[in-house]
């Protein structure tokens, strides 16, 4: 750096001395040549005043010279200045430069170590794992071969165990060898036989017990249906008797609220009427007010939707206005630095005005004082020439210093301009090189980062591998301990269940010789029952006659009169098949009484809607009554002969429903029991005729209670 800036001071130098030269070239030129020959003290005294002249203004020009040299050094000095900041700037960009190649090398070097480090851990790694990995192989082969060997002795033991179903004749060969000899099929078959046999017996009971239940629920639901069906029916009409009755009730309370409606109307009417009249003025009036309201609301709704649009249109001119005072105030912030500048050259000007006018006062004076008259003019016109010459040759090198300074200038700034492009492209240079090493730096590690993460990965699967191959080493042993185990366990089984079928066998020669024994007192018992059961099949025969004859005859007495004759009140055991037999033909007569039961109704169904049409004229026999008092009487008798025939038509009936209905339910209680009696042996006693009475009168009585 301070050799650059010496340098750079020495250039300045340079130029400076150059236009100490040039500016003395300049004065030399500007100055007038006085070889004209004076003859007299006045041309002297002219000459004089001529020397004196130029002197002022050669030392106005060398002091303009001065200027513009203090103007140059100081432009000078900024763009040193400038060259100065750059170089400085390209210094510190080179020396970063620098340190990011030193810090790739460094980088780069690093990732070389890491990577053979980390590319020689992984040699080793894999090299303990191809060992572990070989031990585990051969670790797998042999549990393989073992797990093979037992998958044989396994299938073997499948094949030999798949035909296990015999038959009787062969269970009882295999079963008088003795087990030693029996293979392990045999003796399986043998045991699955002796387990399987009883279940399929009771397989065959079940199913049997399934049949008789089947047709048992059928039974039972088609009389649940039935009796289900009339429940229907009969809460059918019950809900259509309680519709009516309701729509009766609804009929007669608006008919009070009609006869209330019309004596509140005729009291009320003039009163309404008044309400009405304000209600229509006071409703003319709020429409009035309202069409008003509404033709002032809809001029509201235009006048504002002008207004709107006019202040959307200002706010666009506002905007406008607002973009124009912005560019105007730019522009009068220019035109006032324009005319700063301009009233400082201004002052500037009249100052040189004010001080050329000054000298050329004091010239005069000095030539008025020092010429006479008879010069005067003469002098004047020379003055002038010599004037007018200067001004010109002065002008003349005005121009062509500043033409020199201008094309000087462009020279610098064109200098300047070609330094600052180079530097500007030497730093773009700079930039891009930095970017290009920032991402090559960037990819190479990302790179490593990958690498690491890839060889991260990789020893971790591997490790996992290893877990997994280790965990499998493991089991397998344990599947070899723990299958050796239950082969011990299976040896000691077998040695108890050899054991346990010697005991067998013993306990089963016993049980055949006491079995024998049974079999032959069981046939004797059998063949006493078998005599016992013919005589009560007979009975259980004239039982079911007897029970069939007394539910066909219809007379009580005469039913139990039969009874009687067949041994009416003995204890006689029966089955259930015959009680269902018995209670099946119940059951039908319950459906004949139940049918005359559901016509019975029917009549009283249509005589209770004779007595309901019977009561309605009653009702308007007795609002007639009202209006019309003096026949009041027929009117009374006839009220009093149509209740007395309807209560006559409702005993009549309901004794009759009361009737059919206790015997209904008596019959259907008696089904009721034999249904739900147990299904072994039952002895059915039948009972006197008077506790039948009483059976009969009791059901009557609580289907009474119910019915009320």
């Amino acid at each position: 750096m301070p050799p650059k800036k010496s340098q750079l001071k020495v250039k300045a130098a340079n130029v400076s001395s150059s236009l100490d030269l040039e500016s003395e070239d300049i004065s030399l030129e500007t100055t007038v040549p006085t070889t004209e020959d004076v003859s007299s003290s006045d041309e002297l005294r002219n000459g004089s005043q001529k020397m004196t002249r130029q002197l002022i203004e050669k030392k106005e020009l060398l002091h303009n010279i001065q200027l513009l040299k203090i103007e140059l050094s100081q432009k000078n000095l900024i763009i040193d200045n400038m060259k100065a900041d750059h170089m400085s700037k390209i210094e510190e960009l080179e020396e970063k430069l620098n340190d990011t190649l030193h810090q790739k090398q460094v980088l780069a070097l690093r990732l070389d170590s890491q990577l053979k480090v980390a590319q020689e851990e992984n040699r080793k790694q894999q090299s303990l794992r191809k060992q572990e990995m070989e031990t585990i192989l051969l670790r797998q082969q042999q549990l393989e071969e073992t797990n093979r060997q037992l998958c044989e002795k396994a299938g073997e033991l499948r094949r030999s165990l798949r035909e296990l179903d015999i038959s009787h004749d062969r269970y009882l060969e295999l079963r008088d060898f003795p087990e030693d000899r029996l293979s392990i099929q045999e003796y399986v078959a043998m045991r699955f036989y002796e387990v399987v046999t009883p279940l399929r017996d009771e397989v065959k009971e079940l199913s049997v017990k399934k049949s008789t239940l089947t047709e048992e629920l059928d039974i039972h639901r088609s009389q649940m249906k039935s009796l289900m069906e009339s429940y229907e029916e009969e809460r059918r009409l019950r809900t259509e008797l309680e519709l009516r009755c309701q729509k009766l009730t609804l009929e007669l309370a608006d008919t009070k609220q009609r006869i209330q409606e019309g004596d509140y109307r005729r009291e009320n009417y003039p009163m309404l009427k008044r309400e009405r009249d304000t209600c229509e003025a006071e409703l003319k009036e709020l429409k009035r007010r309202f069409e008003t309201l509404d033709l002032s609301h809809t001029a509201l709704t235009r006048e504002r939707n002008t207004l709107s649009k006019e202040v959307a249109t200002l706010q666009q001119s506002v905007t406008l206005l607002q973009k124009d005072k912005e560019y105007l105030h730019r522009q009068n912030m220019e035109l006032n630095v324009r005319c700063a500048h301009e009233e400082d050259r201004l002052e500037r000007l009249q100052v040189q005005l004010e001080d050329t006018k000054k000298a050329r006062e004091e010239a005069y004076e000095k030539y008025i004082a020092s010429r006479f008259d008879h010069y005067k003019s003469e002098y004047e016109n020379k003055l002038r020439e010599e004037l007018e010459n200067i001004r010109l040759k002065t002008g003349q090198e005005i121009d062509n210093l500043q033409k020199t300074s201008r094309e000087m200038y462009e020279r610098e700034n064109r200098n300047l301009r070609e330094a600052r492009d180079n530097a500007v492209l030497e730093k773009d240079r700079a930039v891009a090189a930095e970017r290009d090493t920032q991402s090559r730096y960037d990819q190479l590690l990302e790179q490593f980062r990958q690498l690491q993460l890839g060889t991260e990965s990789r020893v971790a699967e591997l490790s996992n591998q290893a877990k997994l191959h280790s965990f499998e080493a493991e089991r397998a042993q344990m599947l070899k301990e723990e299958t050796a185990n239950a082969l011990a366990q299976c040896q000691v089984e077998c040695e108890k269940q050899q054991k346990k079928l010697e005991v067998l066998t013993q306990e089963f020669y016993r049980l055949q010789t006491s079995s024998e024994k049974r079999a032959a007192e069981l046939q004797a018992q059998n063949a006493e029952q078998a005599s016992r059961l013919e005589t009560y099949e007979k009975l259980e025969q004239e039982l079911d006659q007897v029970t069939m004859q007394a539910a066909e005859i219809e007379d009580e007495e005469e039913a139990e009169r039969v009874l009687f004759s067949y041994g009416y009140g003995a204890n006689v055991p029966t089955t259930a098949k015959r009680r269902l037999k018995q209670s099946v033909h119940l059951a039908r007569r319950v459906l004949q009484l139940e049918r005359q039961n559901t016509s019975l109704r029917r009549d009283l169904d249509r005589h209770k809607s004779q007595t309901g049409q019977i009561s309605e004229e009653v009702n308007t026999h007795r609002s007639t009554c009202k209006e019309n008092d003096n026949k009041s009487q027929q009117v009374a008798a006839c009220v009093a002969h149509s209740n007395l025939f309807s209560h006559c038509c409702k005993s009549f009936q309901y004794n009759r429903l009361w009737f059919f209905h206790s015997f209904y339910q008596s019959c259907n209680d008696l089904f009721h029991q034999t249904i739900t009696s147990p299904s072994s042996d039952i002895t059915v006693s039948l009972p006197h005729s008077r506790a039948s009475g009483s059976f009969l009168s009791t059901v009557s009585h609580h289907h009474s209670a119910w019915c009320f």
